[in-house]
């Protein structure tokens, strides 16, 4: 709460009142003596307290509410600084369509269905329980594609085209369902990164058959519903690639005549290109609901505007989750409608439920990447989110009075359906504390300033008070500046602040909002060792915990066998990337500072080339085909080769069943071996079912990584299975 007299006019008035009701007093009676005495008291009282007010206003200090007392702040604040005016009225522009988070793009959330109760249940709350934390109104998943779309593979519904469909892969179902759990009404978008090899008949392509496609991403919307009553509300076409007009009029004809009619078509999830094709083509346009650009920079363009359709930031954010990412969040929050007259943004990603050095290091609104030890972390981004999504609800409209500061920052302001509550969100946000990941960021200023917010038409008289939530971001914050409550007065239908660089404050009507907090959260903890699983706890999820696949899809199996319950990798035909996948299905786990340890499997190559364990693997997402390692090799003509690549280009030992190095070996064709590495004070061993394979220093080996993931896979895309699989220190 500043020390400005113009937001303290409550303190001013009463201080008349009570000088008033002191110099009125006929003291005639012992009794009023008493009560000339109190008012003397309250009238001393409140012009201390104005005339300390001021002072600290003059000193350049300001007062902050903190857990319910006052804290002084210094500030660059000159009290004679005049105000500047901003009007508030009524006229509506477009409607707001919500703040969103996005599962997928790829494999995002995958550790976070392994927390423990209640951790796990308190991460879902901070991200989807109304008015509690991020509050989220749009929760937008990857329609799995069996291949790699960023940081891992999220499994398909349909590997093969014949088998039956099963929903229940992967985790997306889960947190719709949970999701919708917390809030009835947050809207559900769905996308595909990537497609089963099947979908292109032969080609790398999925729009060859549009009705082979559309039939696809029927099914699965079809699924949510039966499976899991979950409504999916829009689908979009294929992620950042090229779209098909052709596919795009096929896929609304289709989803009408199947009866999802009240599902939209979101197009084309890349630049605003499509809104030029959609100018010249009435059917194309009538096709698409939404246009969906990623990472615009907070503009849009003519064609865009001339189309008339609903425009969002369909992905955007993906920016590390310090301070300056919520600044980042902020700024494009508002200015994606000051700039480009968007009404959602959907933050890329949700929440960084992968492991850290995977790509992109916690470019999300929540970090939840430790299962086995319960921590999870709530940084500031994810209140800045709540600065919108606590205030304003879906169906709300801007006001077209929104705009930019004068001095730098910009405001926004929407109001409910029946234009009554009103909520007004600022921002200051600097340069170099709000940048992006991308877009490049142009330069500009932002300094102190004085604004006043003059309201207009119903809201001059119906507004009396406003609530205010003030975050303060920037290198010197921290946890008490951000998300803090207050009340402030209107005066003649006039709100007056002072605003600092990089301050996000939320003006509201609505006496609601909340942060959140569930107390100690567990502490943080490195991956356990030792670690071993051998798949058969698992029974709801049909992915082994912790694994995190990064090229295939490696799921839990009922193998029938003595073995029980085993991980066995699925897809046997390349799919149509996002990426340049690896040729080889690979899972990684565990901590990258691994350097000296023991990882061992039980293997089953079924009809596959050959299997692999490794450790010290350097590289995943869209780079793991580079992926360095140590990668101990069976392969299924009976030879065992040891290469520091994941693409076998780099071989440093090698031995076949008609070589003497084989003489001794207990290896059993087509039934179950083990495999094991380990690395010990800088010696290399490996071993065949107990027998030693090799002995090798290090030193001796091409470009080994210093530390690394271990990692289980296949040579081909074929099926295998592992069992019993096992990490220890050295």
């Amino acid at each position: 709460m500043l020390a400005d007299p113009c937001a303290y006019a409550d303190y001013f008035f009463t201080f008349r009142l009570l000088h008033r009701i002191r110099t009125s007093f006929p003291i005639n009676s012992l009794g009023m003596l008493t009560l000339y005495f109190c008012a003397q008291v309250l009238f001393s009282c409140v012009l201390a307290m104005c005339i300390s007010r001021l002072l600290l206003a003059t000193l350049c200090v300001y007062i902050i509410p903190v857990n319910g007392r006052d804290v002084l702040k210094s500030v660059k604040y000159d009290i004679s600084q005049k105000a500047i005016e901003y009007m508030i009225d009524s006229t509506q522009g477009r409607m707001f369509d919500g703040i969103g988070g996005l599962s997928g793009g790829g494999a995002t959330s995958r550790l976070l269905v392994n927390y423990p109760e209640p951790q796990r249940s308190q991460i879902l709350d901070y991200l989807f329980k109304p008015g509690f934390g991020a509050s989220l109104q749009i929760l937008k998943v990857e329609i799995g594609g069996d291949a790699q779309s960023t940081d891992g593979c999220e499994s398909s519904h349909m590997h093969n085209e014949h088998d039956p469909p099963n929903f229940h892969r992967g985790y997306e179902w889960w947190l719709m369902t949970e999701a919708k759990a917390r809030n009835p009404d947050i809207e559900i978008a769905a996308l595909s990164w990537a497609w089963p090899g099947w979908i292109g008949d032969g080609t790398a392509w999925p729009f060859s058959n549009y009705t082979k496609t559309a039939n696809y991403v029927i099914t699965w919307v079809k699924g949510m519903k039966s499976e899991f009553d979950l409504t999916v509300n829009y689908v979009g076409v294929w992620n950042e690639r090229p779209y098909d007009i052709g596919y795009i009029k096929h896929l609304r004809k289709a989803l009408d005549a199947s009866g999802l009619n009240d599902v939209e078509i979101v197009a084309a999830d890349g630049s605003w290109s499509i809104a030029t094709d959609m100018l010249g083509d009435k059917d194309f346009s009538d096709s698409i609901s939404v246009i969906g650009s990623h990472y615009p920079g907070t503009t849009s363009n003519a064609d865009a505007m001339k189309t008339g359709k609903t425009l969002w930031a369909s992905e955007d954010y993906s920016t590390f989750n310090d301070n300056i990412g919520a600044g980042c969040w902020a700024r494009i929050l508002n200015q994606n409608y000051v700039n480009g007259n968007m009404t959602a943004s959907i933050s890329w990603n949700l929440i960084a439920s992968y492991y850290d050095n995977l790509p992109f290091k916690r470019c999300s609104l929540m970090t939840a990447n430790e299962p086995w030890s319960g921590h999870y972390e709530v940084p500031a981004v994810l209140w800045a989110t709540a600065h919108t999504t606590q205030f304003v609800s879906p169906g709300w409209r801007y006001l077209k009075s929104s705009g930019h500061l004068s001095k730098g920052g910009s405001y926004v302001a929407l109001t409910d359906f029946k234009s009554i509550e009103l909520s007004i969100i600022v921002e200051t946000m600097t340069h170099d504390n709000s940048l992006c990941i991308r877009p490049a960021l142009p330069p500009y200023q932002v300094s102190s300033q004085t604004v006043t917010f003059t309201l207009s038409g119903s809201y001059k008289q119906t507004v009396t008070k406003m609530y205010k939530w003030t975050t303060t971001l920037g290198k010197n914050s921290d946890e008490s500046d951000v998300f803090v409550k207050s009340e402030i007065p209107v005066v003649n239908g006039s709100v007056t602040l002072h605003l600092e660089p990089d301050q996000l404050i939320t003006l509201t009507t609505l006496n609601t909002g909340q942060k959140g907090d569930f107390g100690s959260i567990p502490t943080s903890a490195p991956f356990p060792l030792p670690y071993n699983d051998n798949f058969d706890g698992n029974q709801k999820f049909m992915e082994a915990f912790n694994f995190a696949d990064q090229s295939g899809v490696f799921e839990l199996h009922k193998s029938g066998t003595s073995h029980g319950n085993t991980m066995r990798q699925v897809v046997t035909s390349r799919p149509i990337t996002w990426c340049d996948d690896s040729d080889s299905p690979i899972t990684l786990i565990g901590d990258y500072s691994w350097a000296d340890v023991n990882v061992t499997a039980a293997v089953l190559l079924e009809q596959s080339q050959g299997v692999f364990v490794a450790m010290r693997v350097d590289s995943g997402g869209c780079n793991v085909r580079n992926a360095k390692g140590l990668f101990l090799w069976l392969h299924s003509d009976e030879e065992w080769t040891l290469t520091t690549t994941l693409e076998r280009n780099k071989y440093s030992v090698q031995c076949k069943k008609d070589w003497a190095c084989w003489n001794g070996l207990t290896y059993n064709v087509g039934g179950w071996n083990r495999l094991s590495l380990a690395v010990n004070k800088s010696t290399l061993y490996g071993y065949l079912n107990s027998a030693l394979l090799f002995k090798r220093s290090l030193s001796s080996l091409p470009d080994v990584p210093k530390n690394g993931w271990a990692a289980l896979g296949v040579k081909t895309f074929d099926y295998a299975q592992f069992d019993n699989f096992a990490v220890t220190k050295a």
